[in-house]
């Protein structure tokens, strides 16, 4: 089993980004327990526009904060904190309260072996019955299309190198699926990432993930990115499945009515040309890491 690293050494050159939207409730406590954690690189708290003393709680802490005009989303905080942040690494943490200090310095002491190291939340402590079913749901959809185990997709608890963050920068929606597309970035992408076990505390104040509709934006997010990466774990299933129905139902008639249909022949032929569109697009996937540093 992999042993991290001292984390003092790993912390004194990682830059801790908090994204923030009226969370004046906890961030002044999130900001001092990771002071007294680690020696951080600095702490960089990106307030999204807040309406509340979230900016002067943070700054009272001892937190560098960069503040947003008018809220932009969770991803454009995060965006904005890692190109602002100094340090080799970037640790990403919850502005609400949910991530402790001690869990903090536990994640980064990976990043020398590990290019993200994920903070997978245990299924006792995630809010509530529903949000767990979801999450569940969509861990095992981005386990298939990704062919490696992910347990927890949507944890926003996450710290990784900052070139490699850059990378994928364009890639990441201003909303609440910057976790989810960079776990699945970095994993189709051949990163080497990590998930280490982690218990969330109860929130401060009320989530701002709304369950349905954001439920289904990530859903959507997470099969663009296996799209970008590898579009013929998408498209092989469904082509199969259209050329199956298809021979099937020739069968059927062929058995029933002595002839082939139109309706047999336009099903095996969408099956071909879905996965031809497929082929190509896994083809335009592979020119993305042509001359990428190995």
């Amino acid at each position: 089993m992999t042993q991290p690293t001292d984390p003092a050494s790993q912390s004194a050159a990682t830059s801790v980004v908090i994204p923030a939207f009226n969370e004046a409730r906890a961030i002044g406590e999130v900001v001092t327990a990771l002071r007294a954690a680690a020696p951080w690189h600095e702490i960089l708290v990106v307030d999204d526009g807040s309406t509340d003393e979230t900016r002067a709680q943070a700054r009272s802490a001892g937190a560098r904060v960069i503040r947003h005009p008018y809220n932009k989303g969770n991803g454009a905080a995060v965006k904005t904190g890692i190109r602002a942040a100094g340090g080799a690494w970037v640790l990403i943490v919850d502005g609400d309260g949910q991530h402790r200090a001690a869990d903090a310095a536990r994640l980064v002491a990976y990043l020398a072996e590990y290019d993200l190291v994920v903070g997978a939340r245990s299924a006792r402590t995630q809010s509530s019955i529903a949000r767990r079913l979801g999450n569940a749901a969509l861990n095992a959809v981005a386990s298939y299309l990704t062919e490696q185990r992910i347990p927890d997709l949507t944890s926003g608890f996450r710290a990784a190198r900052r070139e490699y963050l850059l990378e994928f920068l364009h890639l990441l929606p201003n909303g609440f699926s910057t976790p989810t597309t960079t776990t699945l970035a970095f994993m189709k992408a051949g990163y080497s990432v990590r998930f280490v076990p982690v218990d969330a505390a109860p929130r401060e104040g009320s989530s701002k993930i709304r369950f349905g509709p954001d439920g289904v934006r990530f859903f959507l997010i997470l099969l663009k990115v296996i799209t970008i990466f590898s579009p013929l774990r998408i498209f092989l299933p469904i082509s199969a499945a259209a050329f199956a129905l298809g021979a099937l139902y020739a069968v059927w008639t062929i058995l029933t009515q002595s002839h082939v249909t139109n309706s047999s022949v336009l099903l095996i032929l969408l099956s071909v040309l879905i996965f031809l569109v497929g082929l190509i697009s896994e083809q335009i996937s592979s020119l993305r890491f042509e001359g990428r540093r190995s």
